[in-house]
């Protein structure tokens, strides 16, 4: 019995395949890079500055919005004809494979967007009413990027803001109330470790995605530039966490080398692959590398 056989048709095995949890730990790591900033600076001010039910609101937020983006890609990929289960080389997706109907994802895809709407609301309290603007930018775009953008070459972009300036600023901005170089090149640099995730999958799919007309960074530089592309954005990000010795961090600068280690050992393994259903093994070793990054940046600023 094949496992597509073994799978109800809108059952919790199928949801919880949908909502692809492996994910999570990509929304984490900005939550905790930009929470540990605060922490650490809070430590100046007088009194109990650091809030720590603003920081778990982030977090659930993140999530939130990483699980409907992730339902919004299942549907209009599909939609669009850009899964087909057939010819797919990633990990296999719900609507493609009939696991979930098209009518219950719609629901499901409004359920998310709501929760994620109510759970990011109380943020207003802390950071101001700016935070809604924010928080709504976040539902447009978690839509732009599948229906739009991710077929246009600009998912890059929207990584760098979405999963790096927003998330990490607007993390530090709702317990600090302000902005500093330190945490805009911090989130930079989160969002270029957190792009190479983007970018192996791209790799992985740069023939399907020619045939459908998805025309990512990797279909139009070609996949040597793309192999680089992947090695340049660990090597980018490591140049920015430069930026934490100046600030009188210096671990948080000496403890991520372990992840440019495992970043460059994975880029040589993706080199050696370089296509097919092999590079999958690379997606889940870049999610991996992905969340050490994100541990040794938070841990080393928590021990400067």
């Amino acid at each position: 019995m094949t496992e597509e056989s073994r799978i109800k048709t809108n059952s919790l095995k199928a949801w919880l395949l949908a909502a692809r949890p492996k994910t999570l730990s990509g929304a984490a790591v900005p939550v905790m890079i930009g929470a540990a900033l605060a922490y650490v600076d809070a430590r100046q001010y007088d009194g109990d500055v650091f809030s720590w039910t603003a920081a778990l609101l982030c977090l659930l937020f993140a999530f939130a919005m990483q699980i409907d983006a992730n339902l919004i890609n299942d549907f209009f990929d599909f939609v669009n004809g850009s899964d087909d289960a057939e010819t797919r080389l990633g990990p296999r997706r719900a609507c493609a494979q009939g696991w979930v109907t098209l009518n219950a994802m719609k629901q499901a895809i409004a359920a998310t967007t709501c929760a994620a709407c109510v759970i990011g609301l109380p943020l207003a309290w802390y950071g101001g009413l700016e935070m809604i603007l924010i928080g709504a930018l976040c539902v447009v775009f978690a839509f732009l990027y599948t229906t739009f953008f991710s077929y246009e070459g600009l998912g890059d972009v929207l990584v760098l803001v979405f999963f790096g300036l927003i998330p990490v600023g607007c993390t530090y901005y709702v317990q600090i109330h302000d902005m500093t170089w330190e945490v805009f090149l911090a989130s930079v640099a989160c969002g270029l470790v957190i792009d190479a995730l983007l970018i192996v999958n791209n790799f992985r799919d740069r023939d399907n995605d020619r045939l459908a007309g998805k025309k990512t960074l990797v279909v139009r530089l070609g996949p040597e530039a793309g192999l680089q592309l992947y090695l340049g954005v660990g090597v980018g990000a490591m140049i920015l966490g430069g930026t934490f010795w100046l600030n009188g961090h210096l671990l948080a600068t000496v403890f991520p080398l372990l992840y440019f280690v495992l970043h460059v050992f994975t880029y040589l393994r993706i080199k050696r692959t370089y296509q097919g259903k092999a590079l999958n093994l690379c997606l889940g070793e870049t999610a991996r590398n992905i969340f050490i990054y994100g541990l040794c940046v938070a841990v080393g600023l928590l021990l400067a």
